[in-house]
């Protein structure tokens, strides 16, 4: 096949979609289909190769903000926005991507949404003649829903179906600001069923967004999220000293801070004394004053010596990071459509506890790789993690029965297997408006 994969670059930020992507892109080329993986906004980082660095950057995030600012930018030469769209220009404001909150940014998401219609409707013009010069394609996957407002303008002129993943948004959406809020999810609902098929990580987000959209759940396709395996591997030997280990990016959406209080919670109970807690992960100009005020409430219970921070590692770093692990747990607070750390940590060989809430039930069941524990409960999460603390050998045969488990199911293979038998069950006519799709 000849495929389009086209995802957001987060900047300097860490971005789990991003990472899905290019592993993603990474497979299919290996498997011989061509494959382009084009930026939008600002350049990707990523902790494997860079499978879009030939590809330019359309949608630049300089000009994408200036054009929804002033009308009089948007009559500019196209040199102009080209030149902003630079890896030099862009690098000027990538760090801001990880501050950018959805009460800021209202009107310039409905605006992209609208596609043809919002203030980028030139942005989309110059990536759609770009797209026409290459060779005939055969599909187009966009990243995310928030992207879906590219869909109509590209089947109308490429006649190619276009697919669209949902990871996460309704989160992003509803922290909108009022005034948006309502109209950009009717207007993602209608977009959304402009898409040749829909595809979600998880049944859990497939019924969820099914239901936010209008959509039947049947016509949504379910494609697992995976990971690239290679260099995952557990310890040779479990750490001497048990280690509860927290990786994903340090905020409080993702519950960094109520792991830290099941940590001084087990701490203070002494039935292990000797815990320590590695926290590794994204962190931005954003999350550091929430990461400040964790550490100097550990300080202030006498922990500091017991607690070690891990920000920005790399690919191999984070690997060496979780074969450390006793416990793994990202407690997060919101409807997470995946998370991809679960199965990082599986992959490990390391159990992992996570609320009983959004996708994590799934994933459990799925792999047997861990416990639930009600969410937003510090007790009943310090009660899970201890409990698998105090049985180590049915915590390495939860490790090891997980580890199998997602080297079957949720490797970058399987995900691009998946991925193309899904692909290649669109209809030629109708795609999500037309029925269920099915593999």
């Amino acid at each position: 096949m000849n495929i389009v994969q086209i995802t957001p670059g987060a900047g300097k930020m860490f971005c789990g979609n991003c990472f899905r992507d290019n592993a993603l892109v990474q497979v299919l080329r290996a498997k011989g289909h061509e494959t382009l993986m084009v930026p939008l906004y600002l350049p990707l980082t990523l902790e494997e190769p860079d499978q879009s660095e030939t590809t330019p950057i359309f949608f630049g995030g300089i000009s994408v903000y200036l054009e929804q600012k002033s009308a009089l930018f948007r009559k500019v030469p196209g040199w102009v926005t080209r030149m902003l769209a630079s890896p030099r220009f862009l690098k000027l404001v990538e760090g801001r991507a990880g501050s950018t909150r959805p009460a800021d940014v209202g009107e310039l998401t409905l605006s992209m949404i609208r596609g043809e219609q919002g203030n980028q409707a030139r942005e989309l013009r110059e990536l759609i003649d770009w797209l026409k010069t290459q060779p005939r394609l055969d599909v187009i996957c966009l990243s995310n829903v928030l992207l879906v407002g590219l869909v109509r303008q590209i089947r109308a002129e490429l006649g190619v179906p276009v697919v669209c993943m949902l990871q996460g948004e309704d989160d992003f959406l509803d922290a909108l600001p009022m005034a948006q809020r309502e109209t950009t999810w009717q207007v993602v609902a209608e977009r959304a069923r402009e898409a040749d098929l829909l595809v979600a990580p998880s049944r859990y987000f497939a019924d969820r967004m099914a239901a936010r959209l209008g959509i039947a759940p049947e016509r949504i396709q379910i494609v697992h999220n995976g990971i690239n395996l290679e260099n995952f591997e557990p310890a040779d030997i479990p750490p001497r000293t048990p280690v509860l280990g927290y990786f994903a990016r340090m905020c409080r959406e993702k519950g960094l801070d109520v792991l830290v209080d099941a940590f001084l919670e087990i701490r203070r109970r002494g039935s292990i004394p000797n815990l320590r807690l590695h926290v590794g992960g994204g962190m931005g100009p954003s999350d550091a004053p929430f990461v400040k005020g964790l550490r100097r409430r550990l300080n202030s219970a006498g922990l500091e010596t017991d607690v070690a921070f891990f920000e920005n590692p790399d690919r191999a770093e984070k690997q060496a990071f979780l074969r450390g692990l006793s416990v793994f747990s990202v407690p997060a607070r919101y409807s997470e459509a995946f998370g991809l750390y679960v199965i990082e940590a599986l992959a490990s060989g390391v159990p992992v506890v996570q609320p009983r809430h959004a996708a994590f039930p799934e994933l459990i069941e799925a792999t047997g790789g861990g416990v639930l524990c009600e969410a937003g409960n510090v007790g009943s999460l310090a009660d899970a993690i201890e409990g698998l603390l105090k049985s180590p050998d049915q915590a390495r045969e939860m490790g090891r029965i997980g580890r199998a488990a997602v080297r079957d199911r949720f490797s970058a293979e399987r995900m691009a297997d998946n991925m193309l038998a899904a692909w290649r069950s669109i209809p030629e006519r109708g795609g999500v408006k037309g029925g269920a799709i099915s593999v």
